[in-house]
This record gives C-alpha cells, structure tokens and sequence, in this order.
C-alpha cells in the first residue's frame, strides 16, 4: 500500500492522496457527485477529476490533479485564469443538464431556479492551476441542482474580489471587481449584468454566513465565528452597492 499524504483542505472530510489518486470518505451523496464527473467526462470536459470507484475502506477514489491550488499562487487574480475559470465553470453546466431533474441525492438542498447542477463551492481555494497553465476545478461534494448565476457569483466573489480578506489585487493591474466581473460573465457566455451578479453573490454570502455560525456552533472555533461575521459585512457591502 503507498503511503496516503494529506491535502490541504478537506475542511468536512479528510482528503489523501495515494499515488496519482484522492481518496475521500463517501456519504450518501456520492453516487450523485460521481454522475455529476462522468456527465462530465462524456462531454469531453477536461479539468475535473475522473472517477475511479471506492476503495477497500469505502472511500471514493478520484483521480488526482496535479498544479497548484490557485489561492497563494502569483496567478491568482491573472485575467486569463479568470476568463478560463469562468470558461470551464459554463462546460461544467451544460454537461450537467440532463442531471438536473433525475432522482439523485445530493449533499446540499436544491436551489431554484434549477437550471444545471451547481459545483456550490467553485471558488479560489478549489480552483487548480495545472503545469501546463489550464484551470481545473475539485472539489465537487456539496453539488446541487441550482441556477447558473449562483455559481458564476460565488466565483465573483472571491475572484473579482468582492471578499473581505482579498489581498493582493491591483485595480490598476488587475482590473475594477465590476470590470472583472463583466469579463467573468462574457467569458461564461451569460448576459447578467453586474448588479444581477452582486445581489446572488450576496444571497449566496448570507447562506455561507448562516452555515459557518453553525459549524461554529457546533465546533467551538473562533476562526468560523470569524469567518461568519466577514461573510455579513461583505453581504451587507454588496447590497449597499446595487444600484
């Protein structure tokens, strides 16, 4: 048996990678994320892990992806990383619409208006950038049927950046949020506009708000207390924004 290294991550459940593989405990919700990777590999989708079965213990096995996570990387608020982001985000939705109305059990509640499976974490930190320069997204546990503004906006979110902690982005280097926001949004192939994108963005904030209060709750930790208040300022920020 090779020896299992811990990633980084894996804040619900403990991920290891063994080999070229990552291997997770399974729940009750793996059967529906594992149809989620395959519609996406039949659709020629590169950049997201295949699936490989379980293991002798009943944890799933996914292929690993090799690069790095895109949060502490130079090329974090890069404007073509962004653009390919976005990209890849869209051909993840569209592989996934003959998902949406199956009766599959998904980890997170269904949002609607549902329109395409929803990664529902597709962020920075769950963003990686492979050797060869391309974007590749992990992580795909808490996936639910969803509108497709709710993915595109969390992803805003954190990369326009409408976060509180962002450090590092230059609007002159990098672009205005509302600029990059625009790009993510052409780059996606969508006609929200900037306010539309805002306000899920802001919807979805609130939700992770409530969420990490009770993961505080339930753990005890001061860096969830934290997090959670961060989340409602940002909210309240962004709706003080919508014109």
């Amino acid at each position: 048996m090779q020896d299992e290294e811990v990633l980084a991550g894996g804040n619900v459940t403990p991920v290891v990678r063994i080999g070229d593989t990552v291997r997770r405990e399974s729940g009750r919700w793996t059967p529906a994320v594992h149809e989620l990777l395959r519609a996406c590999e039949a659709a020629g989708v590169d950049g997201v892990p295949r699936v490989l079965g379980l293991d002798s213990i009943g944890r799933e096995i996914l292929s690993f992806l090799p690069g790095e996570v895109l949060v502490g990387t130079d090329a974090l608020w890069d404007r073509r990383v962004m653009r390919d982001a976005a990209a890849l985000l869209r051909r993840i939705h569209d592989a996934s619409v003959t998902l949406v109305d199956l009766e599959l059990e998904w980890r997170a509640p269904r949002s609607e208006p549902a329109e395409v499976i929803c990664h529902n974490d597709f962020a920075t930190y769950n963003l990686v950038l492979a050797p060869d320069g391309s974007v590749a997204a992990i992580d795909f546990d808490f996936a639910s049927p969803g509108p497709r503004i709710r993915d595109l906006a969390y992803l805003a979110y954190r990369i326009a950046p409408w976060v509180g902690d962002a450090t590092g982005a230059d609007p002159d280097r990098h672009g205005s949020p509302e600029e990059r926001v625009r790009a993510l949004i052409a780059a996606y192939g969508a006609e929200w506009s900037v306010d539309e994108v805002r306000t899920a963005a802001a919807d979805r904030v609130e939700e992770l708000a409530a969420f990490t209060e009770d993961r505080a709750a339930a753990t005890g930790r001061a860096d969830f207390t934290a997090h959670a208040a961060m989340y409602r300022r940002d909210a309240a920020r962004m709706r003080q924004a919508i014109a």
